[in-house]
């Protein structure tokens, strides 16, 4: 016969058991974005961003429900085994990108809508296509340890902690780091990105002028030295190199409503913390385009078009299919 005060323990610790796996999964929510943000800025692809926030939480589960260790500092616990992994996986797909067919651009990502004109300018400079392109002209190590200072504000001893080295060491990774981004960013010309409104105006002005098929006002919008960056993956044909030059890209936005006419529309949302232009050819979402803006006029394009990079946008289809 089993003592009741046996079957009283057995249901405590199993009861504590219960209680602390649910409080371990609240925590893992609570800090699930945070994780899956800084996936998305090293590895600029949305669902590697949130495999990676998923292996995180295996990771966790072993190392205190299964292993019963205890964790003094579970956030910075997580925010490191994620940036180890992604450093590795970086490493992997910078590799992998050497085989990629043409240009390789990021996947957009769709966020929440930005409280305030200086809350969408904050995350327009941390999340835009263009500061992610930027980022890779750091190796995955000195990204890393860039993005937890200047993005997520971590100390030094958490970013040494992330990457394996000294404090010290951390430091100087960081401040070389800086230079580079800096440097990057003299060398093509990136400028601070417009207010929101002003750059709602000048696409929907773009829309507007590709719609009535009107040349010379597409052409009015785009930067003498515009350049149009595509990424198709595997689609062919695809674009052979980038299109330099305003002349150039704006016959080739009319030259693509020639071709589809009414069968081809426009959506304006925001990706990315900008604005960017959603087209679609029939119901399908066919690219997303993002842009850079410099005095005014559209200095940089950025099209991505594989479809691989865009399925996780599908959903805005149909809601526009639903609007429609």
């Amino acid at each position: 016969e089993i003592m009741p005060s046996l079957v009283g323990s057995e249901m405590c610790i199993r009861d504590s058991s219960l209680t602390m796996s649910i409080a371990n999964e609240e925590l893992f929510l609570r800090l699930r974005p945070r994780l899956v943000a800084i996936g998305y800025r090293m590895l600029a692809s949305v669902q590697e961003a949130e495999d990676l926030a998923q292996d995180a939480w295996l990771r966790w589960h072993e190392e205190v429900e299964v292993s019963g260790a205890e964790v003094a500092k579970p956030e910075a616990w997580l925010v490191t085994v994620t940036t180890r992994m992604a450093i590795d996986r970086l490493r992997t797909a910078k590799i992998r990108r050497e085989a990629y067919p043409g240009l390789w651009l990021p996947e957009p990502l769709l966020m929440e809508e930005p409280t305030t004109p200086e809350k969408a300018r904050e995350l327009a400079d941390d999340v835009s296509f263009a500061f992610l392109v930027l980022l890779d002209c750091l190796s995955p190590e000195s990204r890393a340890a860039f993005l937890l200072r200047e993005v997520f504000d971590a100390d030094y001893d958490q970013i040494a902690a992330a990457i394996g080295k000294s404090e010290a060491a951390a430091r100087q990774v960081v401040h070389r780091a800086k230079q580079r981004v800096a440097k990057a960013r003299s060398s093509i010309g990136n400028q601070a990105p417009p207010r929101p409104q002003e750059q709602l105006d000048l696409l929907q002005r773009l829309v507007q002028a590709i719609s009535k098929g009107n040349f010379s006002d597409i052409q009015a919008l785009l930067a003498e030295e515009a350049q149009f960056l595509s990424d198709f993956g595997d689609i062919v044909p695809r674009l052979g190199k980038p299109l330099v030059g305003g002349r150039r890209i704006a016959q080739m936005y009319l030259a693509s409503q020639l071709r589809h006419g009414t069968n081809m529309r426009f959506d304006l949302t925001r990706l990315n913390g900008e604005w960017a232009l959603l087209r679609y050819v029939g119901d399908a979402l066919n690219s997303v385009q993002m842009f850079e803006i410099q005095d005014g006029r559209i200095a940089r394009v950025r099209l991505q078009r594989n479809p691989e990079k865009l399925h996780h946008l599908e959903h805005l289809a149909h809601r526009q299919r639903q609007m429609a």
